[in-house]
């Protein structure tokens, strides 16, 4: 009796210790001084609530290992994020994870100087629409840097930059998530050395309307592989992620100043890379501020590898391309919608403001032309598109590459 008496006391125990665990976490969160290291033991920890870290300066949270140390909210029954830090300055993450979350992973706002490194976000169910909406998540902040980081499985994007200031996205894995990498709404941001593969779309680049910063830009995407990004689309519905269709490697939608080279694309069964306006989502807005179209995106020197298949057949555009091409879909696909104030009066673009193309290697082009071929539902059917990148044969100067403001 005296050892089913220990048996059953055992399970008891461990609740006492991972609920002392949350405890102490969390006291460490609010009483940390400047210079202060938090160490996290290794170990799979059940948290039942928000952890929160709000007005501190530099200050370095590390875990033993990225599967060393586990922090796993399949239980969670207060907030919607895991991690959330707040109004801080010169913030380390390192070495663990954050698993099953509600909401989002980890969620950092109005912060300046952020370092995501060696963590990973996941959600172990595989891709549903009922997994939380971001893995690593800075919102509203400067000097953003994720590196050697893994994200999985999110409702939304696996790794996700929006309105920011300064940032490096780089030697980072995504997979399972509706968008790998998504950068919205910033500035400023090198997206590079990354591997992004069998997510609904690998890397978007979006500005979208209604959000307290209107006009990203700035934006280079390079020396990433961007593979096999087919996986149905499982956003919640009314997300805006969810209008991406299946099959998509790049998307670049309603921004400027973007430059997309020495990439390695592969097998997107839908468009290698897409540059598009906002009115592709045939969405509507009332944001007078918002500027709805692309323009000065230079796309060169990428390799584009694709096998016969067939696109997604669950988007319009999808529909459109498998009758049109059936199972040889054109890798770069422009919807043809330049900003009308660069349009001079002999409707000449400047080569600074139009979309370049240069030097991709086994990329065909389609422009969809959508203010002409889309005026009625069967008009796209029967329009004559073009197909002849020398509209794109022009060249733009580099962006600079991004420097953030503290050490790294």
């Amino acid at each position: 009796m005296k050892l089913v008496r220990i048996l059953l006391s055992f399970p008891i125990l461990i609740s006492i210790c991972w609920a002392e665990f949350e405890r102490d976490l969390q006291l460490k969160l609010i009483l940390a001084e400047p210079g202060d290291t938090i160490k996290l033991e290794s170990g799979l920890f059940p948290i039942l609530g928000t952890l929160s870290m709000e007005g501190k300066n530099n200050i370095v949270i590390k875990g033993s290992g990225m599967n060393g140390t586990i922090l796993n909210f399949s239980t969670q029954v207060e907030g919607a994020q895991g991690l959330s830090i707040t109004n801080c300055k010169n913030i380390i993450l390192e070495d663990f994870t954050v698993q099953d979350v509600k909401g989002d992973a980890i969620k950092c706002q109005y912060t300046d100087g952020i370092i995501f490194r060696r963590i990973k976000t996941q959600w172990m169910g595989g891709p549903k629409s009922t997994n939380g909406a971001y893995g690593i998540y800075p919102v509203q902040c400067e000097n953003v840097l994720v590196e050697k980081c893994v994200a999985i499985g999110a409702s939304d994007a696996g790794i996700y930059v929006g309105q920011s200031n300064n940032i490096i996205v780089r030697s980072s894995e995504a997979f399972n998530n509706v968008a790998g990498i998504e950068i919205e709404n910033s500035t400023n941001a090198d997206v590079y050395g990354n591997n992004v593969y069998e997510n609904t779309g690998g890397i978007l680049v979006f500005n979208l309307p209604d959000l307290i910063v209107k006009d990203g830009r700035m934006i280079r995407i390079f020396d990433n592989i961007i593979k096999e990004n087919n996986i149905e689309n499982f956003a919640p519905e009314g997300n805006i992620v969810g209008k991406v269709p299946s099959g998509t490697g790049i998307m670049v939608m309603a921004t400027e100043h973007v430059e997309v080279f020495e990439n390695t694309i592969i097998n997107n069964k839908t468009a290698g890379t897409a540059v598009v306006s906002y009115f592709i989502t045939e969405e509507k807005t009332k944001d007078k501020q918002y500027n709805p179209y692309t323009s000065s995106i230079y796309i060169h020197d990428n390799s584009f590898i694709r096998e016969p298949q067939i696109p997604t057949l669950d988007h319009d555009i999808g529909i459109l391309l498998f009758l049109r091409y059936f199972r040889d879909i054109p890798d770069i696909i422009y919807d043809g919608m330049p900003d009308p104030k660069y349009v001079g009066k002999t409707n000449l673009i400047p080569d600074s403001r139009r979309l370049c193309l240069a030097n991709n290697k086994n990329a065909e082009y389609l422009n969809l032309d959508i203010s002409k071929n889309f005026q009625s539902w069967y008009s796209p059917f029967i329009a004559d598109f073009n197909t002849d990148d020398d509209e794109c044969d022009c060249d733009q100067i580099p962006l600079p590459g991004v420097v953030l403001r503290f050490n790294y």
